[in-house]
């Protein structure tokens, strides 16, 4: 089977996460989405990170009943930073049978030569790159790219952190499942 890999904080999951996700598997040959929360980004400040625990069931919650996407905490396990490259070699091992793709913004795209082990994973992995305004897909790194003209929304995970600390609404930002766990548990309030 074919899988795309969606790695991220997701902090908070929004709707532009998910269109994304659509988009991939409407239009491209991946038959499911993996999407992976990272509990410790090694290129993100971890203050601003809610619980990679409450972060995983929001996620969750967004994707219910989506039988071609599967949510997983694989990295809550792995040592500290999480590296997509030590995510990758778990994966394999764990699922033989499945071959891996990678999803991933032009925006990250331009920054994989920063990566740890980076020749690794552009040397045995496909990456999918949705493009986001201002940042052209540039592959000097000879990675084996899929360039994705997904539709694409411009909101972020930090402006919506920054409207819940504003008391503003994030509805139809987020699934309202989400939205009302948010408000439920009182996350990025602080």
């Amino acid at each position: 089977m074919n899988i795309g890999l969606y790695f991220g904080s997701f902090n908070p999951v929004h709707v532009g996460h998910l269109i994304i996700t659509n988009h991939l598997l409407n239009s491209t040959d991946l038959q499911k989405v993996w999407f992976i929360v990272s509990p410790q980004n090694p290129f993100k400040k971890n203050q601003t990170l809610l619980n990679e625990y409450h972060r995983l069931h929001l996620l969750r919650l967004a994707t219910e009943g989506d039988t071609r996407v599967k949510v997983l905490d694989i990295e809550f396990t792995l040592p500290k930073p999480s590296y997509t490259v030590t995510t990758l070699i778990h994966l394999e091992e764990k699922h033989p049978d499945h071959r891996f793709s990678i999803i991933m913004g032009s925006d990250s795209f331009q920054n994989l030569d920063k990566w740890k082990n980076y020749e690794t994973i552009i040397k045995n992995y496909p990456i999918y790159v949705y493009i986001r305004p201002g940042f052209p897909v540039k592959n000097d790194i000879k990675a084996n790219i899929v360039a994705i003209d997904a539709p694409l929304l411009e909101i972020s995970s930090t402006e919506i952190r920054q409207m819940i600390k504003e008391k503003k609404s994030i509805r139809y930002l987020v699934p309202d499942q989400v939205k009302e766990e948010i408000e439920r548990g009182g996350y990025y309030l602080k």
